[in-house]
Order: C-alpha cells, then sequence, then structure tokens
C-alpha cells in the first residue's frame, strides 16, 4: 500500500504533550489516562478546541539533573472523556502516530509543547503495515505462559480474533516493563521488531519465575 502525502501534513506540527514516565501509547492503541493537575487540565480543554490531539512522550532526568523530553513520543487523539465528581478527567487517547520531538519550544502555556517531525514513522497512517511479519505464535505462547505463571486469565476468543498489529501494541501498551523496555517498544522500526522485544522481555520474566518453555512446545491451542 502507498503512502499518500496529505495524510502526514494534516497532523499538527506544534503539539502539547504530557510527559508520562513508563506509559506507552502506540498506533490505534488505546490508553486509559487520569488527568487532575491543573496545568494537564489545561492542556486537555485546549486540545478539545484543537482537534483533540495531544502528544504522550517519556520525560527523563539528563547527567546534569534537567527534565529532558525522550527522543521520540506518539500522537494521541482524545477519544472519549468524562469528568468525575472530584474535577479529575477521565480520557481515552488513541494512538496515531509516532514522531521525532524536533525541539520543545519555549512556550507561555503552563503545559510544554514540541515541535513534531513525523515524518520517520509516516507508515503509522497506515494500519497493518509489517503484521504479516509478525511472529504470532510467540506471542501468544508467551502471553500464555505469563498468564499461568502469574495465576492470570485472559478472554482467549477476543485475544485470537485480534489482528496481529493491535495484539502486539495493546499487549505492548499494558505490560509492566518499565520506562526504558518501553521507549525501545515504541522506537522499534517495526511490528515485527516490537514483537520481539515483547516477547524477549516476558521470556527474561518467565526465566526469573522459573518457567521454561517456547512457543514450539507449549503453543497456544
Amino acid at each position: 500500500m502507498s503512502f499518500d502525502p496529505e495524510m502526514i501534513s494534516e497532523l499538527p506540527e506544534t503539539v502539547p504533550v504530557f510527559p508520562l514516565e513508563g506509559v506507552l501509547l502506540l498506533p490505534r492503541g488505546q490508553l486509559p489516562l487520569n488527568i487532575f493537575e491543573p496545568r494537564y487540565l489545561q492542556m486537555f480543554e485546549d486540545a478539545l478546541a484543537k482537534g483533540r490531539l495531544i502528544g504522550l512522550v517519556q520525560p527523563y532526568d539528563d547527567e546534569s539533573g534537567a527534565d529532558k523530553l525522550q527522543r521520540v513520543g506518539c500522537l494521541g487523539r482524545i477519544s472519549s472523556f468524562s469528568e468525575t465528581d472530584d474535577g479529575r478527567m477521565v480520557i481515552s487517547l488513541t494512538g496515531v502516530a509516532r514522531f521525532e520531538v524536533a525541539e520543545e519550544l519555549n512556550v507561555l502555556t503552563p503545559y510544554r509543547q514540541i515541535r513534531a517531525d513525523y515524518r520517520p514513522y509516516e507508515s503509522d497512517l497506515i494500519a497493518d503495515v509489517g503484521s504479516i511479519d509478525v511472529n504470532r505464535e510467540g506471542v501468544l505462547d508467551v502471553l500464555k505462559r505469563y498468564l499461568e505463571a502469574n495465576g492470570m486469565s485472559a478472554d482467549w476468543p477476543a485475544i485470537e480474533s485480534s489482528n496481529n498489529e493491535a495484539l502486539v501494541n495493546s499487549l505492548c501498551i499494558i505490560s509492566p516493563y518499565g520506562a526504558q523496555e518501553k521507549q525501545a517498544m515504541l522506537e522499534a522500526a517495526t511490528l515485527a521488531e516490537r514483537a520481539e522485544i515483547l516477547i524477549a522481555l516476558t521470556e527474561m520474566v518467565l526465566a526469573q519465575l522459573g518457567q521454561s518453555g517456547g512457543a514450539n512446545d507449549n503453543a497456544v491451542q
């Protein structure tokens, strides 16, 4: 499938960002968020008036202790929201496309804003790119063993009916891994590479739990 350059031109160059450590958003993935800080409530209100788009970027402290933003984040569209009795906003973000942080802008708003470059990730705007290369059996295998090791259950009919992009991205978003691991998943060049990162991380956790096995002998039935 060819890429339409007009698709990327419709995305905002200036993006308000929500810096959240250890939180991951991916294209077409769903992420629930609680917003309660005044500056981010203001960002939410401003975003509603300007296309409902905000960026999610992980922060980090550099060697001097300065509060920096990772070089890659993901644009999200506010797809639903509701207000709680105590003034919080509960929103759902749907991932649109990843971007590189070209620069952080000097702004008067209480929230941070960046200039986004979507060109390295223009294929994010096309659903299911690279899905055919995903090791689906491996993903399902480690998921099954992880759930069994932790005494958890899942809706297997729903999981098995999911396409590869939805399966991999949703599992990465809800995965319990840390900030560096989440950033590696975000920056993965392909969906298949992201799936391999997920598999490798889960295999390490299973090894720590004393689990063994692989896609060939523990495949999901």
